[in-house]
């Protein structure tokens, strides 16, 4: 799927062209990629081939994100991430999640916005790593100053706790989801190394090739 460094050539692709964070900025600031807002009953997703948001399927129940819901480029949830939660073997194969709470209502996805990494959840979803990690916008007049997941009322990792367990419910099939160990910034920090190594493992040669390209 990737035998090419094309996905750059005109739209940087969400994923792959863009970075992690400002080459200058402090390792808690991320770039995020943004799929939903607060407002969506659809589960929108990045097509990984083409770099463009897709429909991935509508919402079975009324639930929506509590927060701006998205991903941190170059990053890779797979055997590094899996490492980092107790009794899996795997993680989801897919870019690191990331939760981003904004006190102003942000109403469109398909953004980029930068944030600032206060924790996470580490969920397990059918025996699957695939941690939220959970942030707030950067400069945000309400949340800004916020550094710790245990600085923010604990209603709202609540919230993002029952989306999660509940999202991918289907009536008559076994819910096989666990979203119940938060952690703070400093883990945090420590996963989203850990899928930052993880992407460099399984397509940092997609990089090299564009570089060798030029």
């Amino acid at each position: 799927m990737y035998s090419n460094s094309e996905f750059n050539r005109w739209r940087r692709h969400p994923w792959h062209g863009l970075h992690v964070r400002a080459d200058d900025a402090p390792k808690d600031i991320v770039q995020v990629y943004i799929e939903m807002t607060p407002s969506d009953v659809v589960k929108y997703e990045l097509d990984k081939a083409s770099g463009f948001l897709m429909v991935d399927r509508p919402q079975r129940t009324t639930s929506s994100p509590p927060a701006l819901y998205g991903f941190i480029p170059r990053t890779y949830c797979a055997e590094e991430v899996a490492k980092r939660c107790p009794g899996v073997e795997v993680a989801d194969g897919d870019p690191l999640d990331i939760c981003v709470f904004s006190e102003r209502h942000i109403t469109r996805a398909d953004i980029l916005l930068k944030a600032r990494v206060v924790g996470g959840i580490q969920m397990i979803d059918g025996g699957e790593a695939d941690d939220k990690i959970v942030a707030v916008l950067e400069g945000d007049n309400i949340w800004g100053d916020v550094h710790d997941i245990a600085d923010l009322p604990a209603i709202k990792t609540e919230r993002l706790q029952h989306y999660f367990s509940t999202y991918k419910m289907v009536p008559g099939k076994e819910n096989n989801v666990k979203v119940d160990f938060v952690y703070g910034r400093e883990e945090a920090l420590k996963v989203i190394a850990a899928a930052e190594l993880d992407y460099n493992n399984h397509f940092g040669h997609l990089h090299t090739e564009a570089k060798a390209s030029e």
